[in-house]
């Protein structure tokens, strides 16, 4: 049972606990409502006071049209006449405390399908949009972009990083070694990978707003290699190509890869020509001692042999070697289903969010936080088990629809910086929770 609410949310190992907080509709500190479709989140700083660890996050908001955030930095006001809706997407920003959560404040505005992101080393998060609308001729303006999010909401611009490239953008990871920025495009069949050189290499925020060379993955001696069905161990070389426009319009998708009907963006087409490779649909990535690992969430076949439509794949990237390596390849639902953010605990456990259709196991029906073990097998670390009823709601105060929510995505996983808890996110209808207990039992 959920120690804020007492109601049972989700499953897990003996032994462990959960607070939920900041549910759709909760009123945050400022007085406005929580926004909905809770997706990426990061840590972005951790303190002590009072003898307990104080940790702030910032949590994505996947949303479209609506009512928008009214947070100090907001990037299109745009709103079409007669209607009351805006670009609805951005970030909050959200503080926790021992075992207590604290508050919850609007961060970023104005944006819209804000997916992943990723934490910076200097203590902010790159909020992602995972479209290429064009509003301009309503009013308002281009969107694709990562924007990003300072610590202090006050502190934000709100300025789009144009350079990064105006894509379905879905997750960052930063090499501290170099400062360099590793990027995932979320663009059915149409996904490359990217990195982001920066001008200002100065660690510290605002350098990535001053500007940088974007830049497509290639597999060497293998011009536009499709690596959308993978095999664990594959290895490939990667070499890097320039993409001279970053803030291309998105066309048509190459025939060699696909006829069917879609797009590609402007930046993969540019890649393409140079001989960029292709994954099916590039979702998280974080960096972890040295190393950084990416997701491709339907990487495999299907039935008829077809590539980029199975269940998902993990990459390791050595930015050293420049090499990329095949760690996990889920064959079956039950291995892992469309798995989507990812994160790595400070002892090197990988965690995945999925994002699939739910899975029936010995614990009933739901989407699952399933976890790696050294040698590529995977387990379910958690279950959603979200059932509301209307008394269920009325009791714990909440404003979100009664419904049967245990397959909706896990989303937003990352650990706090001493690895006794980890956040994450269910993002229909909309809670974020703090997980904690014996870690030292599994691999995690």
């Amino acid at each position: 049972a959920d120690l804020e609410t007492g109601l049972p949310l989700i499953c897990l190992p003996e032994g462990f606990e959960y607070r939920s907080f900041s549910w759709t509709g909760d009123v945050m500190s400022d007085g406005s409502p929580t926004p909905s479709a809770h997706d990426g989140m990061g840590v972005i700083a951790s303190r002590r006071v009072e003898g307990e660890q104080e940790v702030t996050l910032v949590r994505n908001h996947e949303r479209a049209l609506a009512s928008p955030i009214l947070a100090p930095a907001r990037y299109d006001a745009m709103t079409p006449a007669g209607q009351a809706f805006a670009p609805a997407g951005g970030t909050t920003t959200l503080t926790f405390r021992g075992r207590r959560w604290l508050s919850a404040v609007p961060s970023l505005g104005g944006t819209i399908y804000n997916c992943a992101g990723g934490a910076t080393p200097w203590g902010t998060w790159l909020s992602c949009e995972e479209t290429v609308i064009d509003l301009t001729p309503r009013g308002g303006r281009k969107h694709g972009y990562v924007f990003e999010v300072r610590a202090d909401p006050a502190a934000t611009t709100g300025r789009p990083i144009v350079g990064m490239g105006r894509m379905l953008h879905e997750a960052v990871a930063i090499d501290p070694a170099t400062n360099v920025a590793y990027l995932t495009e979320d663009e059915a069949h149409n996904s490359g990978f990217y990195r982001y050189v920066p001008k200002d290499a100065s660690n510290r925020a605002g350098s990535y707003e001053a500007g940088g060379r974007l830049q497509a993955a290639c597999v060497a001696g293998r011009p536009r290699a499709d690596l959308r069905a993978p095999a664990v161990g594959d290895v490939h070389r990667i070499t890097w190509v320039d993409v001279e426009n970053p803030d291309a319009d998105p066309g048509r998708p190459p025939a060699e890869i696909t006829r069917l009907p879609g797009r590609a963006s402007g930046p993969f087409l540019q890649g393409w020509a140079s001989g960029a490779f292709v994954l099916s649909r590039g979702e998280g990535i974080c960096h972890h001692e040295g190393r950084i690992y990416l997701v491709d969430t339907e990487a495999g076949r299907n039935a008829d042999g077809a590539p980029g439509q199975g269940e998902g794949a993990v990459w390791e990237y050595d930015p050293k070697e420049q090499q990329l390596r095949a760690i996990f390849v889920a064959g079956s639902q039950q291995v892992g289903d469309n798995i989507d953010n990812i994160t790595v605990s400070p002892r090197g456990g990988i965690l995945l969010c999925e994002n699939g259709d739910g899975i029936t196991d010995e614990n009933g029906f739901g989407s699952r936080l399933i976890a790696l073990t050294a040698s590529g097998d995977s387990y379910a670390f958690a279950k959603n088990h979200i059932d509301l009823t209307l008394e269920d709601t009325v009791a714990a105060g909440k404003h979100v629809e009664p419904d049967y929510y245990r397959g909706a995505e896990w989303a937003g996983a990352c650990f706090g910086p001493a690895g006794d808890v980890l956040f994450v996110n269910i993002q229909v209808p909309g809670i974020t929770f703090a997980i904690w207990g014996p870690w030292e039992r599994g691999n995690l």
